[in-house]
């Protein structure tokens, strides 16, 4: 028996004060066939790119630390987070973004970049998919200071570490960015840099 089918949508636009917050109802078809009324939420902000930036010869990651005002209201006493360098596609195709959010947050103009996966990362209230890649720096890439843009407010720390020091921080709790943690484990599991 087929189960898992939705039917008969209504969309509700509930906010769209910073990005856009919706309330969907529909039929959904359970497994034994009865179809039940739903309700749910989702978080419309649009699609993004996240990066790590790896040094295999000196063993070294380059990430960035910043203000997240929702964290600080989830008890993160500080609201400061430690994560790879990221960003929304505002239009951009992944790569576009990503080189462009590179360049902004963190200095360096890269040269290549490779795509590893896509993943949604919080597919139960956001409908955000991330592509997210991985890719080499040295200091004759960087062109900038970096930082992020002077017109979002952003105030990004660069902060390079050795890779072994970001694994462990993942240990620690001190990086608890899901997104960092993906691409650092990815990192990992893939020798990209030998600590």
């Amino acid at each position: 028996m087929k189960y898992g089918s939705i039917k008969n949508i209504k969309e509700e636009l509930l906010s769209d004060n910073w990005y856009r917050l919706y309330k969907y109802t529909y039929e959904y078809q359970k497994e034994d066939g009865q179809w039940e009324t739903q309700q749910r939420e989702a978080y419309d902000r649009g699609n993004g790119a996240a990066i790590l930036l790896y040094h295999p010869g000196k063993k070294t990651v380059v990430l960035t630390r910043q203000f997240r005002m929702p964290t600080y209201v989830n008890k993160n006493l500080s609201g400061m987070m430690i994560e790879v360098c990221a960003g929304l596609l505002d239009g951009d195709d992944p790569v576009a973004c990503i080189r462009k959010e590179t360049e902004e947050e963190t200095g360096f103009l890269l040269k290549e970049v490779t795509k590893v996966f896509e993943a949604y990362m919080s597919p139960g209230s956001v409908t955000e998919k991330l592509h997210f890649f991985i890719a080499t720096y040295d200091d004759s890439m960087k062109v900038g200071d970096g930082g992020g843009a002077e017109d979002e407010t952003e105030n990004i720390e660069v902060v390079e570490l050795p890779f072994k020091q970001a694994m462990e921080m993942i240990d620690s709790g001190e990086i608890t960015d899901a997104k960092t943690i993906m691409l650092l484990q990815y990192a990992g599991l893939h020798k990209l840099v030998i600590s």
